[in-house]
């Protein structure tokens, strides 16, 4: 069965990195776009990052564009969110996620794998 499991999360200072993994096992997803969203307590799951299945292409909301940086290990089944220069509204619960053979890159409803996530939070 596939699986997607998110590490990486925790308590940081604002300004401070953090670098999330997002391990995938089951099945391969090297030919899978894969994508990072979050979900911060009382609001709706949001976009933060996509890439593409070579890693060519990246996308980002605006919010984190110039702070965070997605890549990944198709060798290694493990996309990655490197984090930088954060600030106390990025505090979320952070998912990693597979996206359906076609459709947006930023649209939750266009992933049909997601992982548990796992707790980023930034103290000011």
């Amino acid at each position: 069965q596939a699986q997607l499991v998110e590490s990486g999360g925790g308590l940081v200072q604002t300004g401070g990195s953090l670098r999330l993994s997002c391990a995938a096992s089951g099945r391969t997803f090297s030919s899978t776009a894969m994508g990072w969203f979050r979900q911060a307590p009382g609001k709706e799951r949001e976009f933060v990052a996509a890439i593409n299945w070579s890693g060519v292409s990246t996308y980002y909301a605006n919010s984190v564009k110039g702070r965070f940086t997605i890549s990944r290990d198709n060798a290694k089944n493990t996309v990655y969110l490197q984090m930088n220069s954060l600030k106390p509204e990025d505090t979320a619960v952070y998912y990693c996620a597979a996206r359906r053979n076609s459709g947006s890159y930023t649209s939750v409803d266009d992933y049909n794998y997601w992982g548990q996530g796992t707790q980023v939070t930034v103290s000011s």
